[in-house]
């Protein structure tokens, strides 16, 4: 838990720093609709690059500075999970607005450049899923879709592509029983599912804040390892703690502390 700690000491030493302007609401914003090409089992749709860097999601390029700090941090995930053979890595904040959706958006987007490489993102926040209007693709089926029986797992991933590469998606969808479909027999089978077609994929997770319920601690134990983003202005030294105690069974690889206002190299900020 060394890098909790760290990031208590962090989040101690900026309380004090104020809370940077919000992101604007994002529209759907992908180029033509989704299609099925005969070299892919999955709906297609293309990413625009201004849809995506408006909403902050800077990974799926090379260029920018933003983006480098996202393939740092894919570095360090992937070593520590491919040391330990995890696939699926949890993405998840103390509260809301600290930025774990864009965390995970970028991080997924960051792993598929790498050639030998692919991912599956699934949106699990079924509070206030926003992966699909963060990449432009918001209201198509989805993991709710899947758990109601509603949809297959196959006709509800989205293989989204921008550039030469590509990510494959599963968007989320709103429930108000959230926290009883994330400790479900019905979620259990479906998480057994992506394990088994998505074998040679890393799966990030999309969780809701953790302290706003018990939809994550419900689902951590299917989980391999987390990757905890806290947020400057957002989180507080009392947020980080009550995580800790949450996570003390779940390998956690990093602490993000994010929307630094400063150029420091452990940060992985977006100002």
């Amino acid at each position: 838990m060394d890098s909790i700690k760290q990031a208590v000491e962090l989040a101690r030493a900026a309380e004090a720093v104020s809370r940077p302007g919000a992101l604007s609401g994002s529209a759907l914003a992908a180029e033509g609709p989704l299609q099925r090409s005969a070299e892919s089992p999955f709906n297609e749709v293309r990413l625009r690059a201004d849809h995506l860097e408006a909403n902050r999601i800077v990974a799926h390029g090379t260029s920018g500075q933003n983006g480098r700090y996202y393939d740092m941090l894919r570095t360090q995930v992937l070593q520590e999970m491919d040391k330990k053979s995890w696939q699926f890595l949890a993405v998840t904040s103390p509260t809301a607005g600290c930025g774990k959706t864009v965390t995970a958006c970028n991080l997924a987007l960051s792993i598929s450049r790498l050639p030998e490489r692919s991912v599956l993102l699934v949106d699990l926040d079924l509070r206030r899923p926003a992966v699909g209007n963060y990449l432009g693709i918001g209201g198509h089926g989805g993991v709710l879709e899947v758990l109601e029986g509603r949809a297959p797992l196959s006709s509800s991933v989205v293989q989204a592509s921008v550039g030469p590469n590509n990510i494959l998606v599963l968007p989320g969808g709103v429930s108000s029983n959230s926290s009883e479909w994330m400790a479900s027999q019905t979620m259990g089978a479906m998480l057994q599912t992506i394990k088994r077609d998505f074998r040679s994929r890393i799966v990030i997770f999309d969780l809701p804040p953790m302290l706003l319920g018990d939809d994550v601690i419900s689902i951590l134990p299917r989980i391999d390892a987390a990757l905890l983003v806290a947020g400057i202005g957002n989180t507080t030294v009392s947020d980080i703690k009550e995580c800790q105690r949450h996570l003390q069974r779940t390998p956690v690889i990093r602490v993000v502390v994010n929307k630094s206002t400063e150029t420091v190299g452990s940060y992985y900020g977006y100002y």
